[in-house]
């Protein structure tokens, strides 16, 4: 049963106005949670039963980024040395989101979530889309330092969203958190889950918010769960006011060589992977995607897993997922460029070695 203490939701609201009274603006986020967390125990709700300030309903602007591919480095290096990469990762996002004025609403395994809740919602998705490419320019730094260390590189996707939600503040007088829900958080996940390495994804309510102040691609129409009608999405590649571009990473671009070769996949769908399999033919490959001829018709951005047949190096590629980027019509059948965005370090290194054979390969023909 939800309560809520008569004192609590007063004495809150009259120091959060003292507070903006002398800052300009009033605690947010955790800060919030930890100044009910006292109010709670100076009114003895300590052990009382869970209560709810009210919810109120506010534009802001979610801000979700994810390290790809991290499940595989995961399982192929000890626990200390995942440590070893999260630490300095975590905390350099951390000061990047709080100097871009926004606040870090929580950590999810190898990803964050951070809000930027302004009086003028341009404001905030300005700062957003700010710090997203601080983001994305910082993980330079932090990939010479894992590999001076002798550790893998890190590949960040990040998804932005603006728009109206409900926020407010659930707990006990021993635990709150300041929370927000509701569809536009939705989508912001959803978003994020479309990214690809090196990525900043935004939509088209943040777009509007700050088209005179980033430069971004042309709109991709893609099919979210849970939405009738499409939902236009837009890379970011710069910031001209800051002088700032969103680094190009060379994991996206590969040398790619033609083959023919055949590869099983399977489609996946709220990271629950299909039963059937499907083959299709690989018409050109590279270290971290392919172009192929599938049978079948799939949809931009839906995401497969593979295994692919390297019989020049004797063996086969698997548990390779990617995400179709393109597709077109060709003699009836489906091309599609896909990338890799989940690897394993065995399957990464054969496909390397077969790429090199093949170009050899080609050269001494």
């Amino acid at each position: 049963m939800v309560s809520k203490h008569p004192l609590l939701p007063d004495a809150l609201a009259r120091i959060q106005e003292l507070i903006a009274e002398e800052t300009g603006a009033p605690l947010r986020g955790r800060a919030r949670g930890r100044l009910a967390r006292l109010l709670g125990d100076a009114l003895g709700l300590s052990t009382m039963p869970v209560y709810a300030e009210e919810f109120t309903s506010r534009d802001l602007t979610i801000l979700i980024a994810d390290l790809r591919g991290f499940s595989s480095i995961s399982e192929a290096y000890p626990i200390e040395a995942v440590l070893e990469i999260l630490k300095p990762y975590f905390a350099r996002m951390t000061e990047i989101i709080v100097r871009n004025v926004g606040a870090v609403d929580k950590f999810m395994g190898d990803s964050v979530m951070a809000l930027f809740d302004e009086r003028h919602i341009k404001n905030s998705a300005r700062h957003a889309v700010t710090c997203a490419v601080e983001m994305q320019l910082a993980m330079d730094d932090l990939n010479r330092n894992s590999k001076q260390s002798g550790l893998p590189d890190l590949h960040m996707g990040i998804g932005i969203n603006t728009g109206r939600v409900m926020a407010g503040l659930v707990g006990s007088g021993q635990y709150s958190e300041y929370v927000v829900i509701g569809g536009e958080v939705n989508l912001a996940s959803r978003i994020e889950a479309f990214s690809l390495r090196g990525q900043v994804l935004i939509s088209q309510s943040t777009f509007e918010c700050c088209e005179d102040f980033a430069l971004t691609d042309k709109p991709i129409d893609v099919h979210v769960k849970g939405m009738v009608n499409p939902v236009s999405l837009r890379e970011v590649v710069a910031i001209p006011s800051l002088g700032w571009e969103v680094p190009r990473r060379e994991i996206r671009r590969s040398i790619r060589v033609k083959t023919e070769i055949s590869f099983l996949y399977q489609m996946v769908k709220d990271k629950i992977v299909g039963s059937e399999p499907y083959q299709g033919i690989i018409l050109d490959i590279g270290y971290y995607g392919v172009k192929a001829k599938l049978g079948r018709q799939v949809e931009s951005y839906s995401e497969v897993r593979m295994e692919i047949d390297l019989s020049i190096v004797g063996c086969r590629a698997t548990d390779i997922y990617g995400r179709i980027l393109r597709t077109q019509a060709s003699d009836g059948r489906v091309l599609a460029s896909i990338e890799f965005t989940s690897i394993s370090a065995t399957s990464q290194a054969l496909i390397r070695r077969f790429v090199q054979l093949l170009i050899q390969g080609s050269e001494g023909g």
